[in-house]
């Protein structure tokens, strides 16, 4: 099964339609997972091994503003810099709008800005393909469901899946070849005390990207073999924890998934280590204070920045400890300006 036949497959009769607009913007904000997403099924289609569950990040996402364009080639701007569409994301991006491509003759010009940093393991790919999904969705007049959306901002990167909606969403791994039953659902639960902090130590771009060493730990980690259960129980126990606002049961098993994911890595050959020795000064504050009695947990991505997970009476307290943190409240900040 190719991408191609997937986007025929849900596109039906609507595959061959002109645009129907000139230009299009949407935005989706950005996602950090509770319970992390390591793993592909299949390459092709980005398929997960697992499920997953993300929180949105509210106001830190991607704007996409989606306009055809008379010149001869696809035009792409990020954050204001035209990109070099011989690089490796040039020619990502290329091979995704092919997949939508009425005519052969038919370009884009994509504007997209994003307020957090790309490549840091921020998802910041997460939600540019997300936004742009939903762009491509308004300018050819598609009216696909949520569901299908998730499928298409799949096929871009796994994690956009998850970046259509503000809160909790599960990405489900499903079971099908052809990947019509993996995709992201919102959670309907909703909690307005839970803070997330993002705790930026480098704004660069990590040396190895997370397909890279996604595939490199699933091929040569001795302990991935035990990484599916892990993540069946931890997904068990968020979604319990979520419902029943349980913040110690939650920060626990979010922040024993995130050592676990990358454990495997570290066991991975060569090994794949992201942190840098602010990270792990970090940790290790982190667990002080909560030997304090401070409810802080963490999370950490395919990078070295941390993301803090505390509740809305502790952020004054999470603020002073971490002067640079940048705080975000999900279910309070879902401006996009």
């Amino acid at each position: 099964m190719k991408k191609s036949d997937i986007v025929r497959t849900l596109l039906k009769n609507r595959y061959r339609h002109a645009p129907l607009h000139s230009s299009a913007t949407a935005y989706a904000p950005s996602n950090i997972a509770l319970c992390k997403y390591w793993g592909k099924r299949d390459q092709e289609l980005n398929l997960p091994v697992t499920s997953s569950l993300s929180i949105s990040l509210a106001n830190k996402g991607s704007f996409t503003e989606l306009s055809l364009t008379q010149n001869p080639n696809d035009v792409v701007f990020v954050n204001g810099q035209q990109l070099d569409l011989n690089s490796s994301f040039g020619k990502r991006l290329q091979a995704y709008f092919d997949l939508f491509r009425v005519k052969s003759s038919l370009f884009f010009e994509t504007n997209i800005k994003t307020n957090i940093p790309i490549g840091a393991g921020l998802a910041s790919s997460a939600c540019g393909f997300a936004s742009m999904v939903m762009a491509l969705n308004a300018l050819f007049g598609w009216e696909l469901k949520e569901n299908e959306l998730s499928i298409l901002a799949r096929l871009g990167s796994g994690s956009a899946s998850r970046s259509l909606w503000h809160g909790f969403v599960e990405w489900r791994a499903g079971e099908q070849s052809d990947g019509l039953d993996s995709f992201g659902e919102l959670i309907a639960d909703t909690w307005p005390e839970f803070c997330v902090g993002l705790l930026i130590i480098t704004e660069a771009e990590k040396e190895i990207s997370s397909r890279v060493a996604m595939q490199r730990t699933v091929t040569t980690s001795p302990l991935y073999s035990a990484w599916p259960l892990k993540v069946k129980n931890d997904l068990s126990t968020l979604k319990r924890a979520i419902g029943s606002k349980d913040f110690r049961l939650l920060g626990e098993t979010a922040e024993s998934n995130a050592l676990t994911m990358h454990a495997t890595m570290l066991s991975a050959w060569p090994p794949v280590f992201y942190a840098l020795p602010e990270t792990i000064t970090l940790m290790k504050k982190i667990w002080a204070l909560r030997e304090q009695g401070f409810m802080l947990f963490f999370t950490q991505d395919a990078g070295p920045n941390l993301k803090l997970l505390f509740l809305e009476k502790d952020a004054e307290a999470v603020q002073r400890e971490f002067p640079h943190v940048d705080i975000i409240k999900p279910f309070k900040q879902t401006s996009k300006e």
